[in-house]
């Protein structure tokens, strides 16, 4: 099973504001034994929205999509998932109800009855206009919440894809893929133990390490990577040269990889581990 997420948002792209939600997922998801297969970042074009969610929902994965999902002109996530589905949008009676407490709760802190016939009221129940058939995702925050609508099965919750729509405020957004998580696919947790292991690297160029790290490749189970740095703060020009998979399968081919490089002289720093 793959995991993915969709932030959206012109604000991200434009860099009037620094998305906050990747390294938070990786964090969530590391710390269930999950890792983030990808991550597609989207501006406000319903076009571009909507042949997002459209390959998500045909996906068979499980993807988070933050932002866009509440009711001013410029938020149109609710709208081109419904039209990524062919389905309508219909007010959602659980979401009706989780608003309308809302909107009672921010009457009484500011001393005024509530009016839910209101135009402003009225407006605020589009929130919890989702597509046909969509679950609420419940929000801890202010209880507005977000929704889900399924992946490739209905009916296999937890074992097929699906694709969960959240705010992008960070406060409401990040207990509610918790709850997701948690929820619906904690069978997925810890299910398959999962290292990475480096070595930082002088004085080599990448294409003279490219045949060793297609060897490793070759012998063990393992992915190798390769992140050069020209600049860095610490370590100057070098390159970070691993392997990550199965634990078995990484100390074998780490210890065959250190080796290597070795019997080929090259000055070798820090070694790192993660997983």
């Amino acid at each position: 099973m793959n995991f993915g997420i969709i932030i959206i948002g012109d604000e991200i792209l434009s860099g009037r504001r620094q998305d906050k939600h990747l390294a938070k997922v990786i964090e969530l998801f590391g710390t269930r034994g999950l890792q983030l297969a990808y991550a597609d970042y989207v501006g406000d074009s319903p076009e571009r929205i909507t042949d997002t969610l459209r390959r998500a929902f045909a996906s068979g994965d499980v993807v988070f999509s933050f932002g866009g999902i509440g009711a001013t002109p410029d938020d149109h996530t609710r709208q081109c998932a419904a039209a990524a589905l062919a389905r309508p949008l219909v007010l959602h009676p659980q979401a009706r109800e989780l608003i309308r407490e809302r909107m009672q709760d921010l009457a009484r802190e500011k001393g005024i009855p509530y009016e839910p016939e209101r135009d402003e009221n009225l407006h605020r129940l589009n929130m919890g206009m989702f597509p046909e058939g969509a679950q609420i995702i419940p929000n801890p925050y202010n209880k507005i919440p977000g929704f889900s609508c399924e992946g490739s099965d209905p009916h296999a919750v937890g074992e097929c894809g699906g694709v969960y729509f959240v705010p992008g405020f960070p406060v409401m957004a990040w207990p509610m893929v918790e709850w997701v998580l948690d929820s619906f696919y904690g069978a997925h947790f810890k299910r398959h133990a999962w290292q990475e292991k480096s070595i930082i690297v002088f004085g080599a160029m990448e294409a003279s390490l490219t045949p060793l790290m297609e060897r490793i490749e070759a012998a063990h189970a393992v992915k190798v990577f390769s992140l050069p740095s020209v600049d860095h703060a610490e370590y100057g020009r070098h390159i970070d040269l691993g392997v990550k998979g199965a634990p078995e399968a990484v100390e074998l081919a780490y210890a065959e990889l250190v080796t290597e490089l070795r019997s080929m002289q090259l000055p070798l720093g820090p070694e790192m581990v993660r997983g």
